[in-house]
């Protein structure tokens, strides 16, 4: 039995989203900064698993069961950032599969957790949330590796038509319906490209005048789901000629508009929503009769581990004390710029750049250390604090900076943070004040941050 009316289904799977059956479409209030410009956001949470690829993993299955590769007792094998997996695994619940999920260790615990709660077997890997094209990440690889076995079946997100295929036949049509054909721009961030792809595809073969706009976010970001320019070489369904304009949005940006939307909108937003948002309020014109509609993949519960680390005040003090240890991942991805022309500079030309260009010099030493002796005109945030206070850092993403410690170690992590933040020109220097003292640079001493 099936009753949208009444809401009464006979299983969880009649919740899956549809035209007569959609997902809610919220007008923002307080926090467009338009006149005339209405923006009206997609609350893809309320799908029956809780995220806009409910919709993908359906149409995956569907698909898989019709070529006949998915059949009773099924072992599906498929990488994932979180939302795929956990809604993988709850139809495979549904319908009498298996799963497995290979994923990277960087990816929120709150979604690991929930994808070992929801009974899928989840491999942790030591990889990027964002790997080098051309190298796949070690998800994908170990993915592929079961799936070329037997007894597993990849159903393969990333290449697969049933993933667009899956918003061509319902995000689109439900869009259309919802705003009587009035839509003008229509909005998505940029991961597998399925949602802007499908979704965009329906809504041009019924407007070819209705904008479809991609956000993306920089190289390093925070914000699991979605991929740089550079990293969006991992999918197949990335088409950029069907995209009216593509833009990138900041790490913190993202960050800053999601707790907004959550504060100011009552909207329970994640990250990635304030990405898209952000995307769609710098590239949309405020004109009478535009109507723009910015999909919200999920919810922000899940990402408490990730806002914590970019929005100030939401830790507690014990949280502080338990985050202080050394993380392996942290350290790997250090060895593996180590080197790097474009995150490292030697001593000389250092000291060249500091005598004649404009830039800021960063000393991420302990406060004693650095009132000890450092590079003259360099300020101090410790690494611990790096994050803490943002004002102290340039408002241009372009500004050069040059990060420094004690030997050039410490100062590859404020390179790497400082890179998630957005800033483009930032590099550490090798061998730190150790070097700088042994070429005979000059120094000073005193003036710690307090």
């Amino acid at each position: 039995m099936v009753d949208h009316s009444r809401r009464v289904y006979d299983s969880i799977l009649g919740l899956l989203c549809g035209v007569d059956n959609p997902t809610p479409l919220v007008k923002l209030n307080r926090v467009t900064p338009f006149r005339h410009t209405q923006v009206y956001v997609k609350l893809e949470w309320y799908n029956p698993f809780g995220a806009v690829k409910d919709r993908v993993a359906a149409n995956l299955i569907d698909d898989g069961e019709k070529r006949r590769a998915v059949s009773a007792g099924q072992k599906l094998v498929e990488p994932t950032s979180g939302n795929t997996g956990m809604a993988l695994a709850m139809l495979s619940n549904a319908k009498g599969y298996s799963l497995t999920t290979p994923l990277s260790s960087e990816i929120p615990i709150e979604k690991r957790t929930m994808l070992r709660f929801f009974g899928a077997e989840v491999i942790e890997l030591q990889d990027t949330l964002c790997p080098a094209p051309g190298a796949p990440e070690g998800a994908i690889a170990k993915a592929m590796e079961l799936g070329e076995r037997s007894d597993f079946e990849m159903l393969n997100q990333y290449a697969n038509k049933a993933n667009p295929d899956a918003h061509f036949k319902t995000t689109g049509p439900e869009i259309w319906r919802q705003t009587d054909g009035k839509v003008t721009h229509f909005v998505a961030g940029l991961g597998t490209c399925g949602t802007i792809t499908g979704t965009g595809r329906f809504l041009k073969e019924r407007d070819a005048g209705v904008q479809v706009l991609g956000v993306y976010p920089n190289e390093g970001h925070d914000i699991p789901g979605v991929r740089s320019l550079r990293q969006l070489q991992q999918t197949k369904l990335f088409f950029r000629d069907e995209y009216d304009a593509l833009i990138e949005v900041q790490n913190q940006a993202a960050f800053e508009l999601c707790l907004r939307l959550n504060r100011e909108e009552s909207i329970i937003a994640g990250p990635s929503s304030g990405m898209a948002l952000q995307g769609a309020f710098e590239l949309v014109p405020d004109e009478p009769g535009n109507l723009v509609v910015v999909v919200f993949p999920d919810n922000s519960f899940k990402y408490a581990s990730s806002v914590v680390k970019h929005l100030s005040g939401l830790r507690s003090s014990d949280d502080r004390s338990a985050s202080s240890g050394r993380s392996p991942l942290l350290d790997r991805m250090v060895e593996n710029v180590r080197g790097n022309a474009d995150l490292t500079i030697d001593v000389d030309e250092a000291n060249v750049q500091v005598q004649k260009d404009k830039l800021l010099v960063i000393d991420v030493r302990p406060v004693n250390q650095f009132q000890e002796g450092h590079i003259a005109g360099a300020i101090n945030i410790p690494l611990a604090e790096l994050g803490d206070d943002v004002s102290l850092l340039p408002n241009d993403p372009d500004f050069h900076i040059l990060s420094v410690c004690q030997r050039g170690n410490a100062s590859l992590s404020g390179v790497l943070f400082l890179k998630s933040l957005g800033y483009r020109n930032v590099r550490s220097i090798t061998g730190g004040t150790l070097a700088w003292r042994e070429k005979g640079y000059i120094t000073e001493s005193g003036s710690g941050r307090d």
